[in-house]
């Protein structure tokens, strides 16, 4: 067996930093703040917490509401982290690890859910804003970063593996 890079560590330690992160922030959205219960409150300027149980992808997209879709979606995300997590054990570059480990972390975080409420919790709300209709959470915001770090990375001028 190959064994695996250092910024393939860190690549898998980001991922676990970021599911614990999404999971407890989840955690006291549901049951400390009981958000399900007030809807939506403003928080400071344009950010409010506002609940909403996603059944599509990130930031709401490709909505499905059958559970054949809940579980295709749960099973996509799975795959996928599966995938990255294989191609990140051979990372050398910072921004290719980064990129990996925030993409498998929110994939992972989105999945715990599906699995546990058959949605996705999202609650970041920066609607207020006018441009940003989307609510979110920080699995969604570490897929968006870790995406970003990835075309970073494909953009790079040299052609090592």
């Amino acid at each position: 067996m190959k064994s695996i890079s250092k910024l393939g560590w860190t690549a898998y330690g980001l991922a676990a930093l970021v599911v614990v992160l999404d999971q407890l922030s989840k955690y006291w959205i549901l049951y400390v703040y009981d958000l399900p219960g007030r809807i939506s409150t403003p928080v400071a300027g344009p950010f409010s917490l506002t609940m909403v149980w996603n059944r599509g992808v990130s930031f709401g997209l490709f909505r499905a509401d059958q559970d054949l879709m809940r579980w295709a979606l749960t099973l996509f995300s799975v795959v996928v982290a599966v995938i990255l997590a294989i191609w990140a054990r051979k990372a050398v570059r910072p921004f290719l690890g980064l990129g990996l480990g925030l993409v498998i972390g929110g994939a992972i975080g989105n999945a715990i859910d599906r699995l546990r409420f058959g949605a996705v919790v999202d609650f970041l709300d920066f609607q207020r804003l006018g441009f940003f209709p989307w609510v979110f959470n920080i699995a969604d915001s570490a897929i968006t970063i870790g995406v970003v770090f990835l075309l970073l990375d494909s953009a790079r001028k040299d052609s090592d593996a």
